[in-house]
């Protein structure tokens, strides 16, 4: 299956073709794809099938529902466009949800195009026992062989599709940077602040692999910028703690003290990198600083029993 997305191949493959079934709830993410390939109106329930099995982690049929998925995201008439292109990229990612820390987030281990699926073993296995490694290989293979169908959706007219976007193409294997110039072309004119937050977050997730030191200073520059709007100057906050390990300067803490209110936190739980940074009534802006700049502290105990003790 991934030969055959690496290939192109997947572009005339017809949806009964796949052998769902020899897939961990395979069926399920077929029944899902038809619902969102046919406009059905229960498509909510069709992208929370798809999305739990990567929450669940068991990502090995959503992986393969990837490459049917793209092309309804990519039609800009077609009315689940936004669902699809949401939940398409959760399979190209392990081990994201709840993580937070400084050496883990944006953090993709292997390059699918340059190594076999037995280089994933790093990602250990899904609860259904299957090699989470594969999964992620074929997700983001099909994700890469079709990044140039994602890329103009970096300048679609809705924001929220912009973020999808740059979320989704942050996966794909990059070797030519014609994914990072992109997103940094957009960031050049993007004027929506949460939009300019997640595009920083996307540039910096497809340097982390690579890192070099023009992009830290870059990263620098941003955070450092008074003209900048708080959220991007957030985000690359995060971004350059990811992608250097020098000690925190004291206007960076100055930067985040300053900007990364409660009110903004949740706000920007909007991004889906913050959005699974979260954690249990912690916003996921909030438990990145916490993580990345006080690994020491003891995560929140959120006891349901107290309000009423």
């Amino acid at each position: 299956m991934v030969a055959g997305i690496q290939s192109g191949a997947q572009r005339r493959l017809l949806l009964d073709a796949v052998p769902w079934g020899n897939f961990p709830h395979g069926d399920d993410a077929r029944a899902a794809v038809h619902l969102l390939q046919t406009g059905d109106k229960s498509a909510r329930c069709a992208t929370d099938v798809l999305g739990g099995l990567c929450a669940n982690d068991s990502r090995a049929a959503a992986a393969l529902a990837v490459p049917f998925l793209i092309p309804i995201a990519a039609d800009a008439h077609h009315p689940h466009r936004a669902a699809a292109l949401a939940v398409l990229s959760g399979a190209a990612r392990a081990r994201h949800y709840g993580v937070a820390s400084r050496d883990e987030l944006l953090l993709h281990r292997n390059d699918p195009r340059h190594h076999a699926p037995d280089d994933y073993d790093d990602y250990g296995v899904e609860v259904t026992g299957y090699p989470a490694g594969w999964s992620v290989a074929a997700a983001r293979a099909a994700i890469t062989a079709e990044a140039p169908v994602l890329l103009p959706l970096l300048n679609d007219s809705v924001p929220t599709v912009r973020i999808d976007a740059a979320y989704a193409l942050a996966t794909a294997a990059d070797p030519d940077h014609v994914v990072r110039t992109a997103l940094a072309t957009r960031f050049a004119t993007e004027r929506d602040a949460m939009v300019r937050a997640a595009l920083l977050l996307a540039v910096a997730e497809t340097a982390r692999a690579h890192v070099q030191p023009p992009a830290v200073s870059w990263f620098r520059e941003r955070w450092q910028d008074r003209t900048e709007v708080p959220e991007a100057r957030l985000a690359a906050a995060i971004g350059w703690l990811c992608l250097t390990d020098e000690p925190t300067p004291e206007d960076l803490h100055q930067t985040i003290d300053t900007f990364a209110t409660d009110e903004r936190a949740h706000a920007m739980d909007a991004l889906p990198w913050m959005n699974a940074a979260a954690g249990t009534g912690e916003p996921g802006l909030l438990r990145c600083i916490r993580c990345m700049l006080h690994p020491e502290e003891p995560e929140p105990y959120d006891d349901p029993w107290a309000s009423s003790l």
